[in-house]
């Protein structure tokens, strides 16, 4: 697509940011809706974020998406901070006002959501407690989600237990922190285990979770993406479990934001997830 002089720019800030697919969904969508506009990869140091952020407006950019590790650290940039993303007390999206000013919010709770009602529609949220295994700022969006859809009783499990309370008393509601030597007995009776934590991804170090107590009827989560078929998945699969890979919580995160910066509220198609996959393949 040829760029015309009044193109709509947008982009990711990380660091690093070379492994973001986020620009491959907002490219295809840009294409998809014939929208004259770029995304962008914005590789930037920790210690430069403000000033980047500060520089959007002039450089003529609509917002960005913000990955690891600016998520927390773009709470204090910002002019604006949305409900949800105070509540989580991180911001993944930014979006440049008209007056220049910046608004950070927080789509990842959503993504989660719609990613799990879509896998799973016959997934009742207030069938059963709920265990989510890391205290990030993932695994804050996923527990607001999880509290604001219904789920009776949500138990985090975290390696560094002081994390895990502080979620519990930031978010409130029925969460439970529980040691991480008792994430076992903790998924006993959940109807849904969500691994929010990066243990698992390509790089990282293996995430240990035995799922011999838990119920063959749970559904399993992994907000991992690479790989998609993680250990975990792969072990919960082969006893019976639903599971949910990662990719559609990412495509669905990027809806809102995408809306946000070019106007138009795009699909997420089973089109898009195979054209994700296969470019990152190749």
């Amino acid at each position: 697509m040829i760029l015309s002089g009044r193109a709509r720019v947008a982009g990711v800030m990380g660091w690093p940011v070379g492994h973001s697919w986020s620009p491959r969904i907002h490219g295809y969508w840009l294409r998809r809706y014939h929208i004259d506009g770029a995304y962008v990869p914005l590789p930037v140091q920790p210690e430069s974020l403000a000033a980047a952020l500060a520089a959007l407006p002039k450089l003529g950019f609509r917002g960005v998406s913000v990955t690891i590790p600016h998520k927390e650290a773009a709470m204090a940039c910002m002019a604006e901070v949305s409900e949800a993303a105070r509540a989580i007390g991180a911001v993944n999206t930014v979006v440049v006002q008209e007056d220049g000013a910046l608004r950070g919010t927080n789509t990842d709770a959503s993504g989660f959501l719609e990613a799990v009602r879509s896998a799973v529609p016959h997934w009742c949220p207030s069938a059963g407690p709920a265990l989510v295994l890391g205290a990030g700022g993932a695994a804050r969006a996923v527990v607001s989600a999880l509290g604001h859809a219904g789920v009776p009783l949500v138990r985090v499990a975290n390696r560094s237990p002081g994390r895990a309370e502080r979620l519990a008393a930031d978010i409130g509601g029925r969460i439970e922190p529980v040691a991480w030597d008792d994430r076992a007995a903790a998924a006993a009776d959940t109807t849904l285990l969500v691994n929010a934590t990066s243990l698992g991804m390509a790089g990282q170090p293996p995430l240990d979770m035995p799922l011999g107590g838990l119920p063959t009827s749970s559904v399993v989560v992994d907000i991992v993406y690479q790989p998609l078929q993680t250990p975990l998945l792969a072990a919960a699969a082969a006893r019976g479990n639903i599971t949910v890979d990662g990719l559609g919580m990412l495509l669905h995160q990027a809806r809102p934001a995408f809306a946000a910066w070019f106007g138009v509220d795009p699909e997420v198609t089973a089109e898009l997830r195979a054209f994700v996959l296969h470019d990152t393949e190749h």
